[in-house]
């Protein structure tokens, strides 16, 4: 059997996702251009393979209609929303998510880039390159209003992490988990009363057809002026250019964005921002992630392709 393995970090770290798929005896394609393949790339690299291990990369009706031989689809994540999944239930393909192996990953992550927002890191550490020693004026997360959207498994990690910084915490679900709420002191709102309330808003939630461009300009002028917006869920969950617009007019602080509609962004204007951190889809970027991940996402291919 042949197999199509996309992600630029699987095996990288720890070698034994690959060797377990030599000791099966397949065959391995790699993606040879160490970056997202486009529709094209992915086209002509698939269409012989009876199985994939995919990242982000494009998986649309146009691209498995290629597949003839495919039988397994192995996210190296959980998002699917670059996958045509009614296509490929109709073709009768299975598909997997490694559910779970990244989820503390993010949640860090996602901390990380609240602080890194607050604090103005980006811009300190530009100005000492500088060697410009000037103080500059910041704000402060300790006590502040958080406002999770989704509380999955990631979203309630950002919630655990929260409590450490005394943070009040609102919450958005479509299927509140009322149990982990009385846990951990968490009140589920509205949307609309969240974005009013919180000073920290977090996305973690899928992009499906009701989730794309959710945050546009009404919902970045309900927000607070000292409000930070962060995303690393999924690019499209919010409208870029209402985003540029709102950042560079101070309607809100600031934005920490990990993930964007087209990677890398085609709005170059928003890395003229100061008060907008960027990061490169790197959430779950962790040694710990992506050995889980990789290790994961092989016994899901490896059982869907022999079950």
């Amino acid at each position: 059997m042949k197999i199509l393995v996309t992600p630029r970090s699987f095996a990288k770290h720890d070698p034994k996702p690959l060797e377990m798929l030599l000791e099966k005896g397949f065959e391995i394609v790699q993606n040879p251009y160490q970056r997202p393949l486009v529709e094209e790339e992915i086209t002509e690299l698939i269409k012989d393979v009876d199985g994939v291990i995919i990242g982000v990369d494009p998986l649309t009706r146009n691209v498995l209609e290629k597949a003839e031989n495919l039988k397994a689809i192995s996210k190296y994540g959980v998002g699917v929303d670059n996958i045509d999944l009614d296509y490929a239930k109709e073709r009768g393909i299975k598909i997997s998510r490694t559910v779970g192996a990244n989820f503390n990953a993010v949640a860090d992550f996602t901390v990380c880039l609240m602080l890194a927002v607050a604090r103005k890191i980006n811009v300190i550490d530009r100005e000492c390159r500088r060697n410009n020693w000037n103080k500059i004026m910041t704000m402060e997360i300790y006590g502040k209003t958080l406002g999770v959207v989704g509380t999955g498994n990631i979203g309630k990690g950002v919630i655990k992490r929260s409590k450490g910084f005394d943070m009040n915490i609102l919450a958005y679900d479509v299927y509140p988990d009322e149990k982990f709420a009385k846990e951990y002191g968490v009140k589920y709102v509205s949307l609309e009363e969240l974005y009013k309330n919180a000073d920290v808003i977090s996305l973690h939630v899928p992009l499906t057809e009701d989730t794309y461009k959710m945050i546009g300009k009404r919902e970045l002028h309900m927000m607070k002026k000292n409000a930070i917006l962060i995303n690393t869920a999924r690019g499209g969950l919010i409208d870029e250019e209402a985003l540029y617009e709102a950042l560079k007019e101070n309607v809100i602080y600031g934005a920490g964005i990990d993930v964007f509609e087209h990677e890398p962004p085609t709005n170059k204007k928003l890395f003229e921002l100061d008060n907008m951190v960027i990061s490169s889809h790197n959430g779950a970027s962790t040694y710990e992630a992506v050995d889980n991940m990789g290790l994961m996402a092989v016994e899901n291919l490896v059982r869907d392709l022999f079950s």
